[in-house]
């Protein structure tokens, strides 16, 4: 038996989302019922009529997956029963498709922590962009060319968006750092209220890179402020890691999708991460 994830699941080399659910469960334990959006995760764990899952478990669409697990706090409250509810999905449902519904989770209060792995686009259905892709990141519908950079702009806050509507918990993290994603899960899931918790996910596939670099890269992304890793909890932000603040060419040189920038697109990125820095330490 385990509480992390059984073998069997049909993930790629490399997989982020694998690495992701392993400390995820690691952390929550076997009292948890996790409501799933469609998204990778799913499309791994659930082959059917197999699954990976140790715990309680519903796949549900894209767009609903919070109000789900609002549904299931219900269901708990009436039947006297505890179990910690996670919603897990990726960034297509969290940024673009289901936002509504996580909106509406947090504004109604639901006793849930909301989990989005973020591999920066649709990577199940054919890598198409989502708001989560990167400002010149190649994908099939933001294709570089002549007249193209990639993806015009950067990724939405939503991370910050949260913040703004009023969860209780809010905090980044990357699969670079699994005790990271480990202490972040049980911290959310002791406090009551909406939590969110966003995990960078780097996908060999999507990115194109080899396989054996998911981790490398996603360390990176944090070296370079590429990525931040903090939490937000009692009106106060904590940085969990200090980025090193490398050149952001050493994080785009290892991925494929970005092999067509010039120094212009790279200066833009490194201006932004500025910005982004000074505007996150303020607050």
């Amino acid at each position: 038996m385990t509480d992390e994830l059984y073998c069997g699941h049909t993930s790629c080399a490399g997989c982020p989302a694998t690495i992701a659910i392993r400390s995820i469960m690691k952390a929550a334990g076997k009292d948890v019922i996790i409501s799933n959006a469609t998204s990778c995760s799913e499309i791994i764990s659930t082959p059917y009529p197999l699954s990976s899952w140790p715990v309680p478990y519903i796949h549900v669409a894209f767009e609903c997956a919070p109000a789900v697990a609002g549904g299931i706090e219900a269901a708990q409250k009436k039947l006297e029963r505890t179990a910690k509810i996670i919603v897990l999905a990726g960034d297509g449902s969290t940024y673009d498709i289901g936002l509504q519904s996580l909106s509406g989770m947090v504004d109604r209060g639901h006793d849930v922590l909301y989990i989005c792995y973020d591999n920066e686009c649709y990577s199940n259905t054919g890598v198409q962009r989502s708001s989560a892709t990167p400002f010149a990141a190649w994908t099939t519908t933001s294709p570089n060319g002549e007249k193209s950079i990639g993806n015009k702009t950067f990724k939405k806050p939503v991370a910050e968006m949260m913040i703004a509507q009023g969860a209780v918990y809010v905090a980044t993290s990357s699969i670079g750092y699994p005790k990271d994603i480990q202490e972040k899960v049980k911290k959310a899931l002791s406090i009551k209220g909406p939590k969110f918790l966003l995990i960078h996910a780097p996908c060999p596939l999507a990115w194109k890179f080899d396989a054996s670099k998911t981790v490398e890269i996603a360390k990176i992304a944090v070296e370079t402020g590429m990525w931040a890793m903090y939490e937000y909890c009692d009106e106060k932000r904590t940085i969990s890691i200090e980025p090193l603040f490398k050149p952001v060419s050493e994080y785009f040189r290892l991925q494929g999708r970005f092999k067509h920038i010039t120094d212009k697109e790279i200066s833009q990125t490194q201006e932004h991460i500025k910005k982004y820095w000074d505007r996150l330490k303020k607050y």
